[in-house]
């Protein structure tokens, strides 16, 4: 067994005051594992302390900015253990997370079968529409001689169709946060219906492009909602699962959709495509108004009642308490009394100063600094607290179960700031009477943040009324609209991805996730070209058989790439003494490289050079295999980073991959293809991967300052 490295043991040491002392002069180490720490403190929202197999302990939940609007994804949610154990599977060997509430309308309460059929109706809806994408790949010459336009040009048929799902995401990811998800799903098939037939009956190239714009409009839903639905009516324990089934039905969609088409393009003309494609919406879109009801849940935490403690704090508690304890007494807010056990942060009720817009009952005051950390809870009001936070976790450390309020012994914090009429509401604890409870006393396994203000306007509407009522009838859940959600303004729900590029590890992982599915559909708008016209003379049916290569790849990088990536973090933070980095997550851009360069270049020059048709084809299946290991690099390494976040981040990621890389190449790469030929773009296009994948450097090394900068400047919560 390895020897605990002195990183280890400084944790597990309490400090004296002179080290600790020593600790404020020089700092955290400037290096770990190659990464530059912050000068001023370690605790940097998306490090986790891996304390046991079963209890991490996320890094600077203090430092980490609040909510102020909501998002797609439940990742924001803090609530509070109820009196009574927590609830657990019927055999009693998992806990529930998260806990559901007594009522049958939360949906973590309808039967299995409610929920699998809203999974594999929507799964199905989701399959079409990945296909869409390429679904005229083997076709572009059909459609080339029927409109008398370029070839090159019907590549704009793919470009502005992921144009409309760029912009659909940024206009549908906010309408479902408003107004719920049913109406955008029910809404999108109307309008996947209604544009299929257009695309079918158009009479001009204008209008089928016109139409493949909207039909991505209407197809953006699949991209930007499935994971949150699954996320709000599943436990965590069943996710990875359900998660696994939607991510393969998107990804054969996307492969074998196209195989599809291309034998309805050889048998019965590319216009029945979408003929036929009208047809399967309209099934699907019956399936959604009959399995698909609405799922948002409010679970937003009501206070809980006091009561008495029965287990001592634990050790960093009792650390951060003493801390904080004689940080009041210093600030002038009342003497330290030696006599009184503080546990928590917690002040004497005379000393807080709470600000007049919190104060204020029902308020929906949002202050502009206010802080996610753990409003120290106070053992002698709640006895499970200090044991709460460490149940049902994983040992994956982006799947952190609890985050405490104080920081490992030994770690460098950074220095706080007296309570004064200014401090965040989250870091001041309840006085009596005022209604505020132990919010932050626990957390959800896969949340970081959201406005302590929030929580002290009380419940939804929605959610409330439900509650109170007793279980729906299936007619009754039926229902397409449920009025508004929440309160939110949707310009500015709206605009929250956009920001997210400020945010270097959100903007680094939209330029990977985007290269990597963007590549693939490169290679889609040059099936036609190489396979069809210049090289292979295959026929339509031919063409589309060329898929079954990158679904192959797919589905092994898919597979491949998650477990890979988690044993290779798990041992470097094994390493750094038990201290996990998202940039840990960067190693895996070797592999990604490696693969996809080989694999855009080796598809290029065998094309070129008139290889049996099997070499580009391999080299198709090696390159989606390389583009599946970097969207999985790209999406974890930014969850990773911002949790909080997590909802805006995906839509920023889908609207960089539609709009920046989708609808750019499409206005060019076919008439690049055609002029230079496959094996020039090709090796160009394997450079410009290579030269952006080494912005993977800097990434990993700054990646965590810049993490704490982003904190630093708050950009997400200042719009």
């Amino acid at each position: 067994m390895a020897q605990p490295t002195e990183t280890t043991r400084s944790w597990r040491k309490r400090p004296s005051a002179v080290d600790k002392d020593s600790q404020e002069k020089t700092g955290p180490a400037r290096w770990n594992m190659g990464i530059l720490n912050d000068r001023e403190t370690i605790e940097v929202p998306g490090s986790v302390l891996l304390l046991a197999p079963d209890h991490n302990e996320p890094l600077g939940l203090r430092n980490a900015p609040a909510r102020t609007s909501h998002s797609s994804l439940p990742v924001g949610i803090i609530h509070t253990p109820p009196a009574d154990p927590k609830k657990k599977t019927s055999d009693g060997k998992i806990i529930l997370e998260p806990q559901p509430e007594d009522s049958a309308n939360d949906p973590l309460n309808w039967p299995a079968w409610r929920r699998d059929s809203a999974l594999l109706s929507l799964g199905l809806f989701c399959m079409v529409g990945g296909g869409m994408t390429p679904i005229l790949a083997a076709g572009f010459t059909d459609v080339s001689s029927d409109f008398d336009v370029a070839v090159s040009s019907v590549s704009l048929t793919t470009g502005l169709y992921m144009m409309g799902m760029g912009l659909g995401s940024v206009v549908f990811s906010p309408t479902a946060i408003l107004w719920g998800k049913r109406p955008v799903y029910l809404f999108g098939a109307v309008l996947f219906v209604v544009t299929s037939v257009w695309c079918a009956l158009s009479a001009s190239f204008t209008s089928l492009v016109l139409a493949r714009i909207f039909q991505g409009v209407a197809v953006s839903p699949v991209e930007c909602l499935p994971s949150a639905t699954i996320a709000e009516i599943f436990f965590l324990h069943e996710r990875a699962f359900r998660i696994g089934i939607y991510t393969l039905l998107l990804l054969g969609g996307k492969n074998i959709v196209p195989l599809v088409s291309a034998a309805i393009i050889q048998r019965l003309g590319w216009r029945w495509v979408f003929w036929i494609v009208a047809i399967v919406v309209s099934f699907c879109g019956i399936l959604l108004f009959f399995f698909a009801p609405e799922t948002f849940w409010d679970r937003a935490p009501t206070p809980r009642k006091s009561r008495k403690s029965s287990s001592r704090p634990n050790f960093f508690r009792r650390y951060s308490s003493k801390r904080d304890v004689n940080q009041a007494a210093h600030s002038g807010l009342g003497p330290a009394q030696p006599n009184e056990q503080h546990t928590g942060s917690e002040v004497p009720a005379e000393a807080v100063v709470t600000p007049p817009a919190a104060a204020a009952a029902g308020s929906d005051s949002r202050p502009k600094r206010a802080h996610v950390g753990f409003a120290p809870p106070t053992d002698e009001r709640d006895g499970s607290s200090s044991h709460g936070a460490q149940e049902g976790s994983a040992s994956d450390p982006t799947a952190s179960t609890s985050a405490h309020h104080g920081s490992a012994s030994g770690l460098s914090v950074q220095p706080q700031t007296p309570l004064s009429p200014t401090t965040p509401a989250s870091i001041i604890p309840p006085t009596p009477g005022s209604g505020r409870a132990d919010y932050f006393a626990d957390t959800d396994t896969e949340s970081q943040s959201v406005s302590s203000v929030r929580l002290v306007t009380g419940r939804q509407a929605y959610t409330t009324t439900l509650r109170t009522k007793p279980a729906q009838s299936f007619i009754q859940q039926l229902r397409p609209f449920h009025g508004r959600l929440n309160n939110d303004k949707w310009h500015k729900v709206a605009i929250r991805p956009l920001i997210l590029f400020s945010y270097p590890a959100v903007l680094w992982s939209a330029v990977v996730y985007a290269c990597s599915v963007g590549w693939l559909i490169v290679i889609s708008e040059s099936v036609a070209v190489i396979y069809r016209e210049e090289i292979y003379d295959f026929n339509a049916l031919e063409t589309g058989l060329v898929y079954l290569s990158p679904f192959i790849g797919g589905i092994l990088g898919t597979a491949v790439a998650g477990k890979v990536s988690d044993v290779i973090v798990k041992a470097m933070a094994r390493r750094n003494g038990g201290l996990y980095e998202p940039e840990f997550r960067l190693v895996m851009a070797a592999p990604v490289a490696l693969t996809t360069v080989v694999g855009l270049m080796g598809f290029g020059w065998s094309a070129q050079v008139r290889d049996n048709y099997m070499v580009p084809t391999v080299f198709f299946g090696v390159v989606s295999f390389g583009c599946s290991l970097g969207s999985t690099t790209a999406i974890t390494f930014c969850v990773d980073s911002y949790r909080q976040y997590a909802g805006e981040a995906l839509v920023t990621l889908n609207f960089s991959k539609n709009i920046f890389h989708g609808l750019v190449f499409s206005l060019f790469v076919t008439g690049w293809l055609t002029a230079d030929g496959p094996k020039s773009v090709y090796v160009w296009i394997g450079i410009i991967q290579l030269i952006l994948l080494f912005s993977t450097i800097p990434m990993y090394i700054y990646g965590k300052r810049a993490r704490m900068w982003t904190v630093r400047k708050n950009f997400m919560e200042r719009f």
